[in-house]
């Protein structure tokens, strides 16, 4: 390999410290996924109101994007483990604190856990939905073991338990030393294999419009029916915005149990893009007591549309862990 093309933990900080953006490539293996709470903060994105006196969604105002701030609302993410070594288990620590400094000790619960982490390189390659442990002074705590050297990005969605407090995504840069080679995006795709799965995308994501995506499973060429609850839901859908890693958290239209939604072949989730621009989606979804991530390459342009390819990723979940 090329010497230029080496970076140590120094460089690799420092490339995370001023948002160097590598693009965005190819899926990584499941983590953990989330269910719908009733209201949605900064950086998520959940059915929007019905027209008065129709039966269609209204567009409206996409929320401001998540996780491009590490303080946001009165809350800070203090990252404890800024750089790591490729191929090597590190223990990844954080503590989210308020206004005051203090650790934050009480969050609320939403889709079953208290904080949902995701991790991604900045290319997009390597992706993580993580689900830490919190100790009895507020710090959070992971293990992770990150395939590539490069810089990444440390998306943490909670709710403080606090009166009026609403959903935040902060971010914090990563930097993780060795080796370094670029991925290239994949091009827009509507299908996606994993796992001997395969998912179909049908939508887009339309900047400051809320749009409707489907996305349906089957495996060996037969619908799956019988998808089975991710805490809570029946999928779970992250988009990152290529460059700057904007976070959207998309939320599923229905629940198990609430008499209208099946459980498969299809997944409906109701999205606003923030911007226009290209951005990597990350659908997790769960079959015979196995996570899995499907990953999808969409363009959200100012008309609202997007021309994506029928072409298969290449890496499917080639690097994710739950």
């Amino acid at each position: 390999m090329n010497t230029g093309m080496k970076i140590t933990a120094f460089a690799a900080a420092l490339a995370a410290t001023f948002g160097t953006a590598y693009g965005v490539g190819t899926s990584v293996e499941p983590v953990v996924a989330d269910s719908a709470p009733a209201a949605h903060g900064k950086g998520h994105s959940g059915p929007p109101p019905a027209q008065e006196g129709g039966g269609g969604h209204s567009g409206h105002e996409a929320a401001p994007a998540g996780g491009l701030q590490i303080s946001e609302g009165g809350y800070t993410l203090d990252l404890r483990t800024p750089r790591a070594a490729a191929g090597q288990r590190t223990d990844l620590r954080f503590v989210i604190r308020d206004d005051s400094g203090r650790a934050v000790t009480s969050y609320r619960r939403e889709h079953d856990k208290e904080l949902h982490l995701i991790l991604a390189s900045r290319d997009l390659v390597t992706y993580r939905h993580l689900h830490p442990t919190r100790a009895a002074d507020g710090t959070w705590s992971t293990p992770v073991d990150l395939p590539r050297a490069g810089g990444y990005r440390v998306f943490a969605d909670f709710t403080p338990a606090k009166k009026g407090a609403e959903n935040l995504t902060l971010g914090a840069d990563l930097a993780t030393s060795g080796p370094y080679e670029p991925q290239d995006l994949p091009a827009p795709n509507t299908a996606a294999e994993v796992h001997g799965y395969e998912v179909e995308l049908d939508g887009g994501l339309r900047p400051g419009k809320a749009g409707e995506l489907k996305l349906n499973v089957s495996r060996n060429g037969k619908p799956v029916t019988d998808l089975q609850p991710y805490l809570g839901a029946y999928g779970h859908l992250v988009a990152l915005r290529s460059g700057d890693l904007a976070y959207l958290h998309v939320h599923p239209n229905g629940e198990p149990g609430d008499g209208r939604t099946r459980p498969g072949p299809g997944i409906s989730f109701t999205a606003t893009a923030p911007s226009g621009g290209t951005y990597r989606l990350f659908l997790d979804f769960q079959h015979e007591g196995k996570v899995h991530t499907a990953a999808f390459t969409v363009r959200a342009g100012a008309s609202g549309t997007q021309t994506p390819t029928d072409a298969r990723s290449a890496e499917p979940s080639a690097d994710h862990e739950h």
